[in-house]
């Protein structure tokens, strides 16, 4: 009776060596392939390892980082407190781009936060609200729309930096190991706070061990002839608001291009994927006040402003500004187009997978129309031909 104890023994014995193999092997193979190509970043590294982003960051463990708790609310909390790091440069991406802002971030006022008396509904409306906002990063130098359902490990970070300083940073990620956000501590003023912050939410457990989730196969688009194609762009017209345009995908169950492809004649019109350029070079040149929205499934990071510097480098396009930059893997893009909207005009571009990867818009006030220059410099831009 006592061989099958020893058995299943020897066999947890075996795995448990086998579990504490795997992570040196991954670590051993990502400092071989940064020996390699020392520029390599750690998203491409990952997918050349037939790893995750998260895992790569995870074999430092006890040396350059620390775990912090992931509990329902922790990411936001976190977030909240990031709040007082002072300046800080904030990333955040997706395959084909990356967005990069230094500022410091807006908080919200006390009352923004503060419940309406005897209203049950708007009272509902507003936890539904808060449950992705934490406490500011609306407007301002620091723009950003959380998702937090979809963020699951926080890492921070604190290791050398490229210009020979000392690096510190809150990291994210969600559940398949991909990430979701990142802040940069910018300021001497900020270290003191990065480090109490670390301190109150380092978790109990500091293990490399991840349980990474497969991203399941995208859903396939419904065929067009499944759409009701006159409610739907009369769905659209009737649009007074361009954030209703959420509601309506879901409302006729498709997807964003599709919904550009149906659009009501006159509303969404093919540009090439080279239009990015020629949209980032003349409102560099023109100094026109631009929106460039880029983000993923956990948050979506904003830019408003004028831009100065584009430049190519090999497969990227890129705004290379001191405290705005905008990376764009152009060689991946496969469609643009100009989009109008209850009267807003946008300008978005998809990658071979379909999926969005930048949206652009001219900046104006509230209550007032678009700068006519943005929707001229949209309308000079190159047309598809098919």
């Amino acid at each position: 009776m006592k061989q099958p104890k020893i058995i299943l023994a020897i066999l947890g014995a075996l795995a448990i060596v086998s579990s504490h193999a795997a992570a040196p092997a991954l670590a051993d193979r990502w400092a071989s392939l940064r020996a390699e190509q020392p520029k390599l970043q750690i998203r491409d590294a990952a997918r050349v390892l037939g790893s995750t982003e998260a895992e790569l960051l995870a074999t430092n463990v006890g040396k350059t980082v620390t775990v912090l708790q992931n509990q329902e609310d922790s990411a936001r909390e976190i977030m909240r407190r990031a709040l007082d790091l002072g300046e800080v440069l904030a990333l955040t991406r997706n395959e084909n781009g990356v967005i990069e802002r230094t500022g410091v971030a807006t908080k919200l006022k006390p009352q923004d936060e503060t419940a309406t008396p005897g209203d049950p509904e708007k009272e509902a409306e507003r936890k539904q609200r808060m449950k992705n906002i934490a406490g500011g990063y609306l407007g301002g130098e620091i723009d950003l729309r959380f998702t937090f359902k979809n963020w699951k490990y926080a890492f921070a970070v604190v290791q050398p930096g490229r210009d020979g300083t000392t690096s510190r940073s809150l990291q994210f990620f969600d559940s398949h190991g991909m990430a979701a956000h990142k802040i940069y501590v910018k300021s001497e003023a900020g270290v003191a706070v990065f480090d109490k912050l670390v301190a109150d939410f380092r978790a109990p457990q500091q293990t490399a061990e991840l349980k990474i989730e497969p991203i399941a196969p995208k859903a396939a688009e419904k065929p067009d002839s499944k759409v009701d194609v006159k409610e739907f762009q009369m769905a659209w017209n009737e649009l007074t608001d361009v954030h209703q345009f959420a509601r309506l995908l879901t409302e006729f169950g498709v997807s964003r291009e599709q919904a550009l492809r149906l659009a009501p004649a006159g509303m969404a019109e093919r540009v090439t994927p080279a239009a990015v350029r020629k949209l980032l070079d003349e409102s560099a040149k023109q100094q026109l006040s631009i929106m460039a929205f880029l983000g993923n499934e956990s948050v979506i990071q904003i830019f408003s402003g004028k831009i100065t510097k584009t430049a190519a480098a090999g497969d990227w396009y890129n705004v290379l500004d001191p405290k705005f930059n905008l990376h764009l893997r152009e060689t991946a893009f496969n469609s643009g187009w100009i989009v109008k909207r209850a009267g807003v005009t946008s300008v978005e571009f998809f990658d071979k997978d379909g999926e969005l990867v930048v949206s652009f818009f001219g900046v104006r006030e509230r209550a007032k129309p678009q700068p006519q220059s943005w929707v001229d410099m949209t309308a000079s831009l190159p047309r598809a031909t098919s």
